[in-house]
């Protein structure tokens, strides 16, 4: 794939973007890694390898969820400065 200025004003037009003419050159030359980049990669052999849709084969590594004790209702309000015995109270954050 050839990077010419034609190239670089038609993604800018479809990123909804706008380059300084001193910034073309350097998308330009950083393009033309990418491309060239990708062109090494093309250069494997990757026959008989299969895709992955996951980078290993752990299905679901969390642990299973339990309930562990509970704290009554006074024990979690008894250090709470604003409270009404059902909510936690906090000062007012947005004006209107």
């Amino acid at each position: 794939m050839i990077v010419n200025d034609a190239l670089i004003e038609k993604l800018a037009h479809l990123s909804r973007l706008e380059f300084a003419y001193e910034e073309k050159d350097v998308i330009k030359k950083d393009l033309e890694k990418m491309i060239g980049f990708i062109d090494k990669l093309n250069e494997l052999d990757t026959s008989g390898v299969e895709p992955l849709l996951h980078m290993s084969d752990n299905v679901n590594v969390f642990r299973s969820d339990t309930v562990k004790g509970q704290i009554s209702r006074e024990d979690v309000f008894k250090n709470a400065p604003l409270h009404d015995n059902e909510f936690f109270k906090v000062p007012k954050v947005i004006k209107k």
